[in-house]
């Protein structure tokens, strides 16, 4: 089984995405396991809120050497990892850290495809910045490597983790059914079309492209490679 380790500030923004559909489904059959972390919960009390009157943990402080924002403490971060790696079971080798990074590593289809399957009870920690980021040395005492899920900047790390935690999964023998049905590893095309055949909208009729219906594969098979393969889309 394969195991997520997600550290964050905000695991019900992941949880509710994670629980359902095709992902909720891999949890109950034991295909993943998703764990949270939160670092607020291994942070020090250090005073009251104003208005909750509740104790207050802090995880983040100014940078030093100035700069606008806050940048996330280390030790938080750091006992909640240590927390995750205390589930782990065997050699440590079986665990990969990374830390989300514009400049980091670019995470694509064949990067995924090498998560999936490494033998195992493989361990994927995937810790999430926030502010200006988490203070440089959690990377340093855990070897975490930087990824990134393209060239932009995000508010937080939480939907970097449930991209990858979605682009792993569902290349996982079994989770989608047929491995066939992972559409980078056929012809896809970026157009899709379902009943019914007219689709009449506004007055207007969309029809189904006739190739669709004509029962020649080897017709519909060119059709499709001139609509591009999935890889080259972005899929909701």
């Amino acid at each position: 089984m394969l195991n997520f380790h997600i550290i964050t500030l905000f695991p019900e923004t992941i949880e509710a995405y994670l629980q359902a559909s095709i992902l909720g489904r891999a949890q109950k059959e034991k295909k993943i396991k998703i764990s949270y972390y939160n670092p607020r919960d291994y942070a020090e009390t250090v005073g009251k809120q104003m208005a909750g009157k509740l104790d207050y943990k802090r995880t983040d402080a100014r940078p030093y050497g100035g700069g606008p924002g806050m940048v996330m403490l280390a030790e938080p971060i750091l006992k909640a990892v240590k927390k995750a790696l205390s589930k782990v079971k065997g050699k440590k080798s079986s665990v990969k850290i990374f830390i989300f990074s514009p400049s980091g590593k670019l995470f694509d289809n064949n990067f995924a495809d090498k998560l999936a399957h490494i033998k195992g009870g493989q361990h994927i920690v995937l810790i999430c910045g926030r502010y200006e980021g988490l203070d440089a040395r959690v990377k340093k005492i855990f070897k975490a490597q930087d990824l990134s899920v393209g060239p932009y900047v995000l508010t937080g790390g939480e939907v970097p983790a449930m991209i990858i935690v979605d682009a792993i999964t569902r290349r996982l023998p079994g989770v989608l059914g047929k491995d066939e049905s992972i559409e980078e590893r056929r012809v896809a095309s970026s157009e899709v079309y379902t009943r019914p055949e007219v689709l009449v909208f506004n007055k207007k009729k969309y029809r189904v492209p006739k190739v669709l219906l004509s029962g020649h594969h080897a017709e519909i098979e060119k059709w499709k490679k001139g609509r591009g393969k999935a890889g080259d889309k972005s899929r909701g």
